[in-house]
Parts: C-alpha cells; sequence; structure tokens
C-alpha cells in the first residue's frame, strides 16, 4: 500500500512526455469534448458588456490597432493583445457572434491540451483526466460561453504555455526555454495581468517537486517573471481606479472588511467547484458585518485550512501545495485589490479560472491513484 508521501502529486520521478498515439488520441478527445460540450454557446449571442470588447467602429482601422496599444483609454480594460485578437475577429467575423464563440472553445480546447501535456511532463497521476474535469467543469462556462472573456482562454493559453516551457528549462537549463518562457509570460500579461500570479505558483510547484526552494537554482531565475509581474499588477490596479471607475463608495472597505470578503470567497469557490450548483452570472453582493463575530467563520476556517495542511507538508506536500496556488491564483480577486465587477458582486465563476487547477489536479491524482491501488489489490 502506498504510505504517504506517494500519493497524489508525489510520483514525479519523470519528466518528460512523448507524442505518443496515446497523446495523440487524448488531444483529440480534448478538442472533441470542447466542442460538443459547448455547442450551445455556437447559438449565442452578445451580452453584457460584449460590445465594449468586441472592437468599435472607431478601433477598426489600423491606427484604431495603434490605439488599442499605446493609448490607455480606448479600449474597456487595458489589454491590448487581448483587443488586438478582438480587432482581428472583427475584420473576419464583423459583428457575427459564432465566430468569437468558436475561438473562445478552441483556446479552451487548447489549454485542456495543454494542461495535458504539462502534467504528463510533471508525471503527475490522472493527467488526462484532470484535463477533461478542466475542459468540461461547470465554472469554466462563464470563461468559455461569455465573448468579453477571450481574456481568460488567451491568456490561459499563454500562462499554460509559459509554465509548461519554463518546468522543461527547470530540468534543461536551456536559455532557449527560457525565453520562450519569459515571452509567454510576458504575452499572457498583455492578454489578462491575472496571470502575474504565475512566478508564485511556479515556485509552488518546484517546492512540491523537491520540497524546498534553493536561491539561485529557483528563486534567481524567476526574478524577472516576479518584476514583470508586480509591474503588470500595478498598471492594472491603477486602470482599474482612475479609467474604469472601481473607486466610490462601494469600494471604501476596511482592512476587516477585506479579509471577511477574501474569506467568503476562498469558501465560495472552493464550494463551487466541489459541488456546482446555481451557477449565475452575476452572484448577489454580499453584506459585510464586520462587527459580528460569526463574519469571521470564513477566513478562519479558510486559515485553519492552510494550517493543516502546512502540518502535513513532511509527510505529504501535495494538499499544501494545491491550497496555495489555489488561493494564491485567487489573490487578485479576492477582495484585496479593487476590481470593477466588485461594484455588482464580490464573486465571479470566470474569476476562478485557472486557480481552479489547484484543486482539479490533485482531486484527479487521488482519484487515479486510489483506482490504480484498487486494480492491484484486485489483481492480488
Amino acid at each position: 500500500m502506498l504510505g504517504p508521501a506517494e500519493l497524489p502529486m508525489l510520483k514525479h520521478e519523470s519528466h518528460s512526455w512523448s507524442w505518443s498515439t496515446t497523446v495523440a488520441v487524448q488531444v483529440v478527445l480534448l478538442a472533441v469534448l470542447a466542442f460538443a460540450a459547448y455547442q450551445p454557446a455556437w447559438h449565442g449571442g452578445f451580452l453584457w458588456d460584449d460590445d465594449a470588447h468586441v472592437t468599435r467602429p472607431e478601433l477598426q482601422s489600423a491606427h484604431g490597432l495603434w490605439r488599442i496599444w499605446f493609448d490607455l483609454e480606448s479600449t474597456q480594460q487595458y489589454y491590448p493583445l487581448t483587443h488586438t485578437v478582438f480587432w482581428v475577429e472583427q475584420q473576419f467575423f464583423g459583428y457575427a457572434p459564432l465566430g468569437y464563440h468558436l475561438v473562445n472553445i478552441g483556446l479552451h480546447a487548447l489549454n485542456a491540451c495543454l494542461l495535458l501535456l504539462l502534467l504528463r511532463w510533471l508525471a503527475v497521476p490522472g493527467a488526462f483526466l484532470a484535463a477533461v474535469l478542466f475542459a468540461l467543469h461547470p465554472v469554466m462556462v462563464e470563461s468559455v460561453a461569455w465573448i468579453t472573456e477571450l481574456k481568460n482562454t488567451l491568456s490561459g493559453a499563454f500562462y499554460l504555455g509559459a509554465a509548461l516551457c519554463y518546468l522543461r528549462f527547470d530540468v534543461t537549463r536551456r536559455r532557449s526555454s527560457y525565453g520562450a518562457a519569459l515571452t509567454l509570460f510576458v504575452l499572457a500579461l498583455l492578454s489578462k495581468t491575472v496571470t502575474a500570479t504565475l512566478p508564485c505558483a511556479l515556485l509552488v510547484v518546484l517546492w512540491w517537486r523537491r520540497g524546498r526552494l534553493v536561491w539561485r537554482q529557483d528563486w534567481v531565475p524567476l526574478l524577472p517573471f516576479l518584476v514583470l509581474g508586480v509591474a503588470a499588477g500595478s498598471l492594472t490596479a491603477w486602470v482599474e481606479r482612475s479609467l474604469i471607475g472601481a473607486e466610490g463608495a462601494e469600494f471604501n472597505l476596511t482592512l476587516a472588511e477585506r479579509c471577511l470578503v477574501a474569506g467568503h470567497a476562498f469558501w465560495f469557490y472552493l464550494g463551487k467547484l466541489v459541488w456546482p450548483e446555481n451557477l449565475i452570472f452575476i452572484y448577489p453582493r454580499w453584506e459585510l458585518h464586520p462587527e459580528e463575530w460569526w463574519s469571521y467563520v470564513y477566513p478562519a476556517g479558510a486559515l485553519l485550512m492552510l494550517a493543516g495542511a502546512w502540518g502535513l507538508r513532511r509527510r505529504w506536500r501535495a494538499p499544501l501545495a494545491g491550497l496555495l496556488y489555489f488561493s494564491g491564483t485567487l489573490v487578485p480577486v479576492l477582495g484585496f485589490f479593487n476590481v470593477y465587477p466588485f461594484r455588482f458582486s464580490f464573486v465571479a465563476d470566470h474569476f476562478q479560472c485557472l486557480a481552479s487547477l489547484g484543486l482539479l489536479v490533485p482531486v484527479s491524482a487521488a482519484l487515479a491513484v486510489g483506482l490504480e491501488q484498487f486494480a492491484w489489490r484486485a489483481a492480488l
């Protein structure tokens, strides 16, 4: 019987994958599953703020493309690469929504395939199951079926591609892999700056693999990523406040209130991953009661869970790694920074698109190892 140190996410002896028939079949299956599952979105139209993201008439020229990159107020948010893709889509599709939906679905299928390759490189059990869950989990619908969330699907492709290239660099120390990772990370930031959390996510993965972090080996190569991430995140935070309108009474929260939002959001997202019931486009905005003791149950519970995982780290690093990845990737939208959607709600399904991997991957690995052990025992 496997001990705790050999359970999910700790089987990382191999750091390679081959483009075998099995991998090719799995990639095709992921693409087919994604396009089949999201077939209803083919018939969807524009909604909510899609008209502010799909390229407006005054930006459809070559000069408009220049403005997308160099005029911070020309687009809904300053994600110039995302709006460049919208610009290209408008040239091909005009205002027919089908093409926009197919691009989003195609990118989501690509992201599932990149996740599969990434997990196979790390030799994580249940890689295909994790990719299927990521492709088909109901909380992904908002990111895929909402045209505006090209931000998520496009940035996700660059994020996962950068992670795969960097983890190859970690093993081979080839400059080409490092350069590719840094380039893809910059493209991810230009698509959506929530991807600024990637270097921290990579540190979590490196710690999980080795049980420790070495300054020169692990921290130093990621310093340029950290600097770029902080710079991009700071710019986005300023744009959200100064140009988009993420300020005023709705955003005047005390530190205690922000901690309450973060604690509640942590359990909200975890709950929707475990039991994706009653998913809606815009959730009601919570009322905060910092004067009531019971309001602190959410953040206290989250801290206790992290403390429990910390206590297990010497015997089983996977729970802490998963929770650190999950909560760390959510940090930009947990309430500590002002983002415009907080005017309507403190949570949204599309906020946890990448963070969900912190739960989906360990669960898939646990199921795979459990089934392997069951089959082994049954064969005895």
